[in-house]
């Protein structure tokens, strides 16, 4: 297809170690998420049922997690941030935080006068809006630097949450740089998605946080996924998605798909390689899928994606356009879901993959599959989103 290829990954192990996952067994995960719905505006999202779009797919089941609804913040990145940041005032106060509340946190930290931190964190736009957004509510300050090319509407948004917040003349990768720097000079508190060497215990905090999403989805479902599409930007919200689900169905666990853009397919490029060594993707990476435009990975995802992930699927921009016409204009009978250009790629994804009976083969995708995906947020940039989902930009140039 001209829209999307397909690599299977060469390092695949389908046997699952436990102590890969220790971080993510349900004991762990269930603290993270009774935190998480400590906060009083706490809301489980929607998993929507698309028995129509699975009977044209022929699927058994397709389930959509529509991360609209988060918090009121339109995407599904805060749940990384509550937690991380929480951890690291409960830190700051010499407590667990097993034994707190969001609203006993928040007071602690009014007390002891730890009010005036400054967190600092790189974004294109929905996990810097889900940090200020946090952070606010804590009494503290905010930093929020933005790649080039950030989209202003988000910039806006950020702003909005009291957070100082600008954006670069460099890409993603370089932006973290910046921060990181300005954290070490400053003594500020960096809240980053991605992990490297010397900075990992507040990544995995933020993984543990998404996959707070994942317990949510479980605790609903009749039976488990056989398929799991994943958005992979530095790929933390598909590592802790994937370690829930592979550490609960250990003795059956799903199939993991990696899905990224064609511009910073890092984990599509890593999984090609013989060796299945890290790669990373540098330069502008020019997609409008801002929140996966990424090329360097999260050490600590890659460890597990790597080793678990049956594959990954790069697709130009044209795949996800398709995803958010799709969702946003479903078939009679099933709900609309509002996903935009980072949450709709797996569901175009799927659809051009089940179009094709040597990708379905290659992927095992059959009558008997129950697909899972997450749109993991709604109309961040509405001009955008009617652009493509109204006027048609991005569609794709030839079907196979």
């Amino acid at each position: 297809m001209d829209n999307l290829r397909m690599e299977k990954n060469k390092r695949f192990r389908e046997q699952v170690d436990a102590g890969d996952l220790m971080n993510f067994q349900e004991s762990v995960i269930q603290r993270v998420l009774t935190f998480q719905k400590s906060h009083a505006n706490y809301q489980e999202t929607p998993l929507v049922l698309l028995k129509e779009l699975a009977k044209q797919l022929k699927l058994s089941k397709l389930l959509v997690k529509d991360e609209s609804y988060r918090f009121g913040l339109n995407a599904f990145k805060v749940m990384g941030g509550i937690y991380a940041v929480a951890c690291c005032l409960a830190e700051q106060l010499g407590r667990s935080l097993d034994a707190l509340t969001f609203k006993d946190l928040k007071a602690e930290v009014e007390e002891k006068k730890l009010t005036g931190m400054t967190f600092i964190s790189a974004t294109d736009g929905n996990h810097g809006r889900g940090v200020a957004w946090v952070t606010r509510q804590f009494g503290m300050n905010c930093i929020i630097r933005m790649p080039k090319g950030s989209s202003l509407e988000r910039l806006k948004a950020i702003r909005a949450e009291g957070a100082d917040a600008e954006i670069t003349n460099v890409n993603y990768d370089d932006t973290v740089r910046i921060c990181s720097r300005m954290a070490i000079e400053n003594n500020y508190v960096m809240i980053q998605d991605t992990a490297w060497p010397s900075y990992e215990k507040i990544p995995l905090w933020i993984m543990q946080g998404y996959a707070g999403i994942a317990k949510e989805i479980a605790g609903v479902l009749d039976a488990p996924p056989t398929h799991i599409f994943l958005q992979a930007g530095v790929g933390s919200y598909a590592g802790g998605i994937a370690a829930y689900f592979l550490r609960r169905y250990i003795d059956n666990p799903p199939k993991i798909i990696i899905v990224e853009p064609n511009q910073a397919d890092c984990y599509f490029r890593s999984f090609a390689r013989e060796d299945g060594a890290m790669e990373t993707v540098s330069g502008d990476m020019a997609t409008f899928m801002a929140g996966l435009a990424c090329g360097e990975p999260n050490t600590y995802a890659f460890h597990l994606l790597s080793r678990y992930a049956s594959g990954a699927v790069s697709c130009s921009d044209a795949v996800t356009a398709l995803g958010m016409r799709i969702l946003g204009n479903p078939l009679k009978g099933d709900s609309r879901i509002i996903s935009g250009e980072s949450g709709a790629v797996t569901t175009g994804a799927l659809y051009l993959l089940c179009s094709n009976d040597d990708y379905r083969k290659q992927f095992g995708l059959g009558e008997e599959s129950v697909v899972l995906l997450i749109s993991t947020e709604g109309d961040t940039d509405q001009a955008s989103y009617r652009e493509i989902v109204w006027e048609g930009q991005h569609p794709l140039k030839r079907r196979d």
